[in-house]
């Protein structure tokens, strides 16, 4: 029986659980796309109270950089001070297991008037993540006001990767100039 403590920081939404074979002892979310950073540590808090932690599973994007960087920086410190292990996700992959259509596409705000998305058929996504403005974004079907599902983030967590940036960052080492 192994706990999980399952963290996406990969949207507006600051969305943690401890998860124990499929099912949630604790959950809780924090809205608030620049609230990562506070609401994080104060939900995992609330959520450890009195409770081993087996494995920490974290949503690895596509999302905004430094919301990404919060949850992945605060999963892989968490495991590591534990000394437990940490596996990750595409939180678009977490977002697409509560839909039940047979060919859809999921889309979340990439800020900048643009979204992150993915197709899905089946259930599966078909290509990797792209981010792009919402009007080239074609499907008969787009969700794009859902949020992980952590059951799911636990269930399809893989070993760890590397967080999924589909932008070049903004910042530019000075050398680089």
């Amino acid at each position: 029986m192994t706990i999980s403590l399952a963290i996406d920081t990969s949207t507006s939404r600051t969305c943690v659980a401890v998860i124990e074979n499929g099912k949630i002892l604790w959950s809780g979310h924090k809205d608030g796309a620049t609230a990562h950073g506070p609401a994080l540590p104060a939900l995992v808090a609330e959520a450890i109270v009195g409770r081993t932690i087996d494995e920490v599973v974290v949503g690895m994007g596509p999302g905004p950089f430094t919301g990404l960087r919060i949850g992945i920086a605060f999963a892989r410190s968490f495991a590591l001070a534990r000394n437990i292990h940490v596996r990750g996700v595409c939180s678009l992959d977490a977002i697409a297991a509560q839909v039940t259509s047979k060919d859809f596409i999921i889309a979340v705000d990439a800020r900048r008037k643009e979204v992150y998305w993915a197709r899905y058929v089946d259930g599966v996504r078909v290509g990797n993540p792209a981010v792009s403005f919402p009007s080239d974004v074609l499907g008969n079907e787009i969700h794009n006001n859902l949020f992980p599902d952590l059951i799911a983030l636990v269930a399809l967590a893989e070993e760890f990767a590397e967080p999924i940036y589909l932008r070049h960052p903004d910042a530019v080492a000075t050398a680089d100039r």
